[in-house]
């Protein structure tokens, strides 16, 4: 199929997960993305296992987020490996870095220099903390930025500790918002012919994430807390043990689907009672409401639930532990995963399909530089990066 970004060219000098990430998903929407990794080692996430691939030595979280692109080795400290990284922007639209802050401007290959150079250069840079303001110049990663970005705090039961997600959500959402960035940048320059500086960091993410509780508490004053499964604004949303001891998560979101609810649940009048009819009254009332929808909801186990709520037009979810999310129906019809080229791993493709059709990965992840020689041989120059 002939994806969207045919005849971008990316260069990806980064490594872990944000800016990969970015990578990949430039990658597998079309562009010839170029990972640029030092000769000793290469991206630190080679190495981040087990569990490791078929190779027995690269891991599969490096396998997942560094297929389809091609692996140059340079060292960045030499000056005529960064003259050769130079003479391949000139053939790039858009660069990708996350680096450790400072380091790009240390060794000359800051925005202001790089766009001077290049000018109709897409430069996209990824930080800890962003690029102003006291905490700047300080590194991070995803736990760290859960964890000042006020994530934990709201997240598990009230009588737990501050709770880390189980994905790393900030390098991802990063990952996608400087996608989004280098994507509305390129059209940009479409326009004007003019290259454009996009900055991204893990805590502007992390803030985006808890946007409305920022919002609840800068209009109120009130620090939110945590409260387990359910949401803040809208009860019942949350999850109930069934009679067989499994979960289901509940998620009537209006007034109209609460109603249903209640018939399900065998309390009808719990739909026209003032305390519970309407959002509002059953978010003040729900320390009384929860307990009574808790118990009817382990009067029956979670398949005939599913079924009584489904047919009544109620959104509910079993909640899946990994095992079952990869085992079930809806799964395997999306057809999200893939086999990578080469006898590689499964792994999670695009999410996303054009004319429903999801991309396939043309390359499996690269050996360390293997295509050095490939990508500089054009340019006149020879594999360790010199005329």
């Amino acid at each position: 199929m002939t994806l969207p970004l045919e005849g971008v060219r990316v260069i990806e000098v980064g490594q872990a997960l944000a800016g990969p990430l970015a990578g990949v998903l430039l990658a597998d929407m079309g562009a010839d993305v170029i990972k640029i990794e030092k000769p000793d080692g290469g991206d630190d996430a080679r190495i981040w296992g087990p569990p490791f691939g078929p190779d027995g030595v690269t891991s599969l979280y490096f396998y997942g987020q560094n297929r389809n692109k091609r692996s140059v080795t340079l060292d960045l400290k030499s000056v005529d490996d960064i003259e050769t990284l130079h003479r391949l922007c000139d053939t790039a639209d858009i660069l990708i870095q996350n680096l450790r802050p400072g380091v790009v401007d240390e060794i000359g290959i800051g925005p202001e220099a790089m766009l001077k150079r290049h000018p109709r250069l897409i430069y996209c840079s990824i930080w800890a903390f962003g690029y102003q303001g006291p905490l700047k110049m300080k590194p991070g990663f995803d736990p760290l930025l859960q964890a000042y970005g006020g994530m934990m705090s709201v997240t598990g039961r009230p009588e737990d500790p501050p709770t880390f997600c189980g994905a790393s959500i900030n390098d991802k959402a990063t990952g996608m918002f400087c996608t989004i960035g280098a994507l509305a940048a390129l059209r940009q320059r479409d326009r004007t012919g003019k290259g454009c500086l996009v900055d991204t960091s893990l805590f502007d993410s992390a803030v985006h994430w808890v946007e409305g509780q920022v919002s609840n508490y800068l209009t109120n004053g009130a620090v939110p807390q945590r409260h387990g499964t359910g949401g803040s604004v809208i009860v019942p949303y949350q999850t109930f043990d069934c009679a067989d001891g499994k979960p289901l998560c509940l998620a009537p979101g209006n007034d109209r689907l609460w109603a249903r609810c209640a018939d399900v649940l065998g309390h009808p009048d719990w739909a026209t009672d003032p305390k519970y009819a309407k959002s509002r009254a059953r978010v003040a009332n729900k320390t009384e409401l929860l307990p009574k929808i808790a118990a009817a909801m382990r009067a029956k186990p979670r398949a005939a639930w599913i079924e009584a709520f489904e047919a009544a037009g109620v959104p509910c979810a079993a909640v899946n532990d990994i095992a079952e999310l990869a085992n079930s129906q809806q799964f395997a019809a999306a057809d999200i995963v893939q086999e990578l080229p080469g006898g590689g791993p499964k792994v999670v493709g695009l999410p996303i399909a054009f004319d429903r059709a999801r991309p396939r990965s043309a390359r499996p992840s690269p050996k360390l530089g293997e295509h050095t020689d490939e990508v500089l041989a054009p340019l006149g120059l020879s594999g360790r990066g010199r005329a």
